[in-house]
């Protein structure tokens, strides 16, 4: 496959300011279990190959999965064709920040290989699971594993020639409780289908699902009889599974130059970060430092180069509450004079590549969790996402959470339901006073991250520990 490849870049390389080819295999396989019960089992295999050609000063990309040279050729000159179309109606030439050549191999390190693992070993473990979650008013439960293996090849005009193995694995539990007049749920070990990363089948064993599967469904029944969270101004803990997904939506979106710059306006929204705010912008308190980092073991945005060949890297976003950084293509970063920090990535072969988050990370503090809480006189600690809604800018938000516990005189309460909290994002950051350890801190997995159009799903994730803000606006949702 890589010599077709090159053979189609030395046909493009004489009519094109610049070209990339990526070869995208990816193995999937799907597991559900309701109730005890498997519900269903998938595995599907996608191959093919993205053209990518600047030429006149603009870009056109064609895709195709018949891998033949011939038709690759084809479809090398749509994507030629295209380009010389939108150099039409180009308003200036597309730039790119420079970039080395690399050549180069990289292999996600795992333990044991999650499609080596039978399929009734994986089978039996959530048919356990969520046969352990059926008591009481939990009337349903279910449980997801998803394991992918994706083989890329990129090859570029650049002479950069790339092949990446990345394995990723995740899934989780979930328990529905109904009665009382009501719905309740709890997840684990994270909410909208658990937790995920770019390892083996070990991480799959090291959730400990069966032994957290009856905790789980104890807490949807109690939240069934549990009163609303109270309304109020007060101090409150973010868990680490929730703040990920704070961080992912105030922080990791707004930071994608392409929405900065008009790019993605009509579809994900722009941002509040504008130009004129970096390096000049107070994004939080001291506190807060936040990360792109794509080389943390782990990760589910963790990969050897991104999809314009550009390495994988660490830059910050948010400097000690300092707004020092975006994330960026090359074609962006060409805007700041800058080089790319290996944002460019596309869902598949047949997407072509948009900035997109790699591992966000806010990094933990030196707090110990019971001196997080012991500071807090009354307050509520919030975790795992339920709801959320932010507006097109990313600033104003409101955020739900399926459990929350009192904090009073420093000590954790009483369960309540359905609570809220909501706030404006660099406000909220700014009450940042405390972040706990490393030794809680944990990267987030989200598989699901939406943006472009034609839509892509993007696999990120989210370094975090609990973390403490005050005087922020609760409430319970009806």
């Amino acid at each position: 496959m890589k010599e077709i490849l090159k053979n189609i870049l030395d046909w493009l390389e004489p009519k094109v300011n610049y070209a990339d080819l990526r070869f995208v295999q990816t193995e999937k396989e799907n597991i559900e279990v309701e109730n005890g019960i498997l519900s269903s089992y998938n595995v599907s295999t996608s191959r093919g190959v993205g053209i990518r050609v600047l030429a006149d000063g603009a870009w056109g990309f064609a895709a195709s999965n018949n891998l033949d040279k011939a038709s690759l050729q084809e479809t090398a000159a749509k994507a030629l064709d295209i380009a010389r179309a939108s150099a039409l109606t180009k308003k200036e030439d597309v730039r790119l920040a420079s970039e080395d050549k690399h050549i180069d191999t990289y292999i996600t390190p795992i333990t044991k290989n999650p499609f080596q693992v039978s399929p009734a070993e994986k089978i039996d473990l959530l048919v356990k699971a969520t046969k352990m979650m059926i008591k009481d008013k939990v009337k349903k439960s279910e449980g997801l594993f998803i394991f992918y293996k994706t083989d890329k090849i990129f090859v570029s005009s650049e002479g950069s020639e790339l092949e990446q193995t990345i394995f990723e694995s995740g899934g989780g539990i979930t328990a529905y409780a109904i009665g009382e007049g009501d719905f309740q749920k709890r997840s684990y070990p994270s909410s909208f289908g658990g937790d995920y990363a770019t390892r083996g089948y070990e991480f799959i064993e090291e959730m400990n699902l069966l032994e957290n599967a009856e905790r789980i469904s104890e807490e949807a029944n109690q939240l069934l009889v549990a009163p609303p969270a109270p309304t109020g101004i007060m101090d409150i803990i973010l868990g680490g599974s929730q703040l990920a997904l704070q961080v992912h939506e105030s922080c990791g979106h707004p930071v994608e130059l392409d929405r900065v710059l008009g790019k993605e306006i009509s579809y994900a929204g722009g941002s509040f970060l504008t130009l004129d705010k970096l390096n000049n912008f107070t994004y939080g308190s001291p506190k807060v430092t936040i990360v792109a980092d794509a080389t943390v073991p782990g990760g589910l945005g963790t990969f050897g180069y991104d999809d314009e060949g550009v390495p994988a890297s660490k830059s910050f976003l948010i400097d000690k509450g300092k707004f020092v950084g975006y994330l960026m293509s090359r074609e962006d970063a060409f805007e700041l004079g800058l080089p790319s920090n290996g944002a460019a990535r596309a869902e598949n072969w047949n997407r072509i590549p948009l900035v997109r988050m790699t591992n966000i990370n806010l990094l933990p503090g030196n707090l110990e969790l019971d001196k997080l809480i012991g500071d807090i006189k009354e307050g509520l600690y919030l975790d795992y996402n339920k709801s959320w809604s932010i507006d097109d800018k990313r600033i104003n938000f409101q955020f739900g959470t399926e459990i929350a516990r009192e904090i009073k005189n420093g000590k954790l309460g009483k369960i309540y339901k359905n609570a809220v909290y909501q706030g404006i994002t660099p406000e909220f950051w700014k009450s940042c006073d405390g972040i706990s350890s490393e030794k809680y801190w944990h990267i987030w997995g989200v598989p699901n991250c939406g943006k472009g159009q034609p839509g892509q799903a993007m696999h990120v994730a989210h370094g975090t520990s609990p973390a403490r803000f005050r005087k922020v606006k609760v409430g319970a949702s009806k």
